[in-house]
């Protein structure tokens, strides 16, 4: 093959998107504003769990990079979290960090084994009315989390505020090319510092560390007793873990219009718990605040600005602690304000829409919400919306299944024509369908426009064969699909109906 043959057949490697200066620029500006976001949080969470602030910085930098590698979905930030540190908070305070890194590592192999048996594809199972609350919710607790930053503090860090929230509103106005909370953020530390401003700090929230963090296992006894005891808070890391995940991906997904793989991100979310663990940290998932920053805020759109908001966390608070301690918290309240207000679906609850839409759907979100802030655990809030979901949804094709008869032209069959799905809501009523007394001794049941879905329905079908057989009536069931029939000739008979 001539060498010029050869160039044009061998496949070009695709140039990442971030090597173009304009996304570099971008990717490495939204990842200093999240480094700068992440480690107020990340010493709050800290406190909220029990542990050292340097445990949930650790943390936030470990999960951070590994993710930014591993995660499947681009420009995502996974760090430690409030949710994980309610899960961890009382075995902490009870045994200790040491069990609590090992319960992060071990919730971390979790995550990959339910990636492995396929758990993301259970996210087609949640409504859009779910999606809606929780992205309510989490508005909501961003918003509430700042009200204490807010109060009992001196009265200068309120016009402070105003001066980043309208920095924040009104340069994008004017130019995109910076993100905008990190000018403001830039703007407030000069204020306060060289005006000498006495206004609360990034520095009062906890010690900065001045190490970096080391390798290491937990100092625990490797028996099946401490297995039985940090088992629970893993299986709890790793469920509430990656239904935040998962749900942040998907929220991603819809705000950037890209796919991602959900798979990998649940794998990769054990990979980073695991790596988090040996490092001391006390483990993580996505977030949803610094997320929205990365990608809406500041409109990052790759793994680079994931990965560089881990990176500079550590820069920051390792070799420029002292400079990072300065930051006014009233330019961090800011920024988590004007997320908040625009991670919430303002449309969802617009008098119009919920003019338009059907009640359930509603009742759906304003569950996941309530659940939501009176357990301050989103994952709790996403059960229950999904529950909510499941029994309104019930409830209504339970009343969509229809029975229509009519008698033979010469009077010895009744043949009746079941429509809809049969299922144990929609079957309880089947039986009372029937004219047990007046029917001939003939009756013929077409099922050509029904689906027999569970047990249930097989039982009231026994049921109605069963009435008419203690009358000297005899029941032909025609008509079946072949899955109906399936489950039908091998349970009927077998579920004890009239005994």
């Amino acid at each position: 093959m001539s060498p010029v043959l050869s160039a044009v057949n061998r496949p070009r490697l695709s140039r990442p998107s971030w090597l173009s200066p304009k996304v570099f620029r971008t990717e490495v500006l939204a990842g200093l504003v999240v480094a700068l976001a992440l480690i107020p949080e990340a010493i709050s969470f800290s406190i909220l769990a029990g542990v050292d602030p340097r445990v949930g910085l650790f943390a936030s930098f470990t999960m951070a990079v590994t993710i930014a590698i591993c995660g499947g979905r681009p420009a995502m930030i996974s760090a430690a979290t409030g949710a994980i540190a309610l899960v961890v908070g009382p075995l902490a305070k009870e045994h200790g960090l040491d069990y609590l890194i090992a319960a992060v590592i071990l919730g971390g192999a979790i995550q990959i084994l339910l990636a492995v048996l396929g758990v993301a594809k259970l996210m087609r199972f949640i409504p859009r009315s779910v999606m809606v609350g929780f992205v309510n919710a989490l508005a909501i607790l961003i918003f509430a989390a700042q009200v204490p930053h807010l109060l009992g503090v001196p009265w200068l860090v309120y016009p402070l505020v105003a001066v980043a929230l309208a920095i924040m509103v009104g340069l994008p106005r004017l130019t995109r090319a910076i993100p905008a909370p990190l000018v403001a953020i830039v703007v407030l530390t000069l204020v306060t510092v060289f005006a000498s401003v006495a206004v609360p700090t990034v520095g009062d929230e906890g010690a900065l560390p001045d190490s970096l963090p080391t390798l290491g296992l937990p100092q625990i006894p490797w028996t099946m007793n401490t297995l039985t005891l940090v088992a629970p808070y893993a299986l709890g890391i790793a469920l509430v873990g990656l239904m935040e995940s998962l749900m942040t991906a998907k929220l991603v997904d819809d705000i950037t219009d890209t796919p991602s793989s959900k798979t990998r991100e649940s794998w990769g979310q054990g990979v980073a718990n695991i790596v988090t663990g040996f490092f001391g940290g006390m483990g993580g998932c996505a977030m949803i605040g610094q997320t929205m920053i990365n990608v809406k805020a500041s409109g990052a759109r790759t793994r680079l600005s994931t990965f560089l908001a881990g990176v500079f966390l550590l820069v920051l608070v390792v070799a420029l602690g002292d400079v990072v301690a300065v930051i006014p918290m009233a330019a961090l309240v800011a920024v988590m304000i004007i997320v908040a207000v625009s991670t919430f679906d303002w449309h969802s609850v617009a008098p119009a829409t919920l003019k338009r839409m059907p009640y359930g759907e509603t009742i759906v979100m304003v569950a996941t919400v309530a659940t939501t802030l009176a357990t301050h655990n989103l994952a709790i809030g996403v059960v229950v919306g999904v529950l909510t979901a499941m029994v309104i949804f019930a409830r209504r094709v339970a009343h969509l299944v229809e029975v229509t008869s009519v008698l033979d032209p010469d009077g010895t069959t009744r043949i009746y024509s079941v429509r809809g799905e049969l299922f144990f809501a929609s079957s309880n009523d089947l039986v009372g369908q029937f004219d047990y007394a007046n029917d001939p001794e003939t009756v013929v049941i077409d099922m050509t426009h029904a689906h027999v879905w569970d047990a249930s329905s097989v039982a009231a079908l026994d049921a109605i064969t069963q009435k008419y057989a203690t009358r000297g009536k005899t029941v032909e069931i025609i008509e079946l699909n072949k899955p109906s029939a399936r489950i039908h000739d091998t349970l009927a008979g077998q579920l004890g109906v009239g005994h």
